[in-house]
């Protein structure tokens, strides 16, 4: 099994993250990973964590530059996290609050399927209309 599996469903990327400890010596990777995604227009990133019991900062800090970066092309990153990820992201200052974050992939890819445009980094959340 790869560290890093990428799955593309429709026009939703899903980024799973197959390692129990994702630190900085795989944030490098992740970054490379997630930048290209952005660059090929992907707008609609789920990164599963389910996997993961820690995260470091760097690791992190990756995750909060991606969403950054995607957010100012109108885009969204959605986390699946798994519980002691929750707990990690909560201890640190409440970074998990910037995620839109969901139990499952199926819960995530549902999110997106509502049309609903949510980013809590940029403080929006609105509807778009299919036209």
């Amino acid at each position: 099994m790869e560290d890093f599996e990428k799955i593309i469903e429709n026009d939703i990327v899903i980024e799973t993250i197959n390692l129990v400890r994702s630190t900085y010596k795989e944030a490098g990777e992740l970054k490379k990973i997630l930048e290209d995604d952005i660059e090929k227009g992907y707008q609609k990133i789920i990164i599963d964590l389910s996997e993961c019991d820690f995260i470091d900062s760097t690791f992190l800090g990756v995750l909060v530059y991606s969403l950054k970066k995607i957010a100012s092309i109108g885009g969204e990153i959605k986390i699946v996290k798994s519980d002691s990820i929750l707990k990690t992201l909560m201890a640190r200052l409440g970074t998990l609050d910037i995620f839109n974050v969901y139990d499952t992939i199926e819960d995530a890819v549902r999110s997106f399927e509502y049309n609903e445009i949510s980013n809590h980094y940029m403080g929006k959340s609105y509807y778009q209309t299919n036209q």
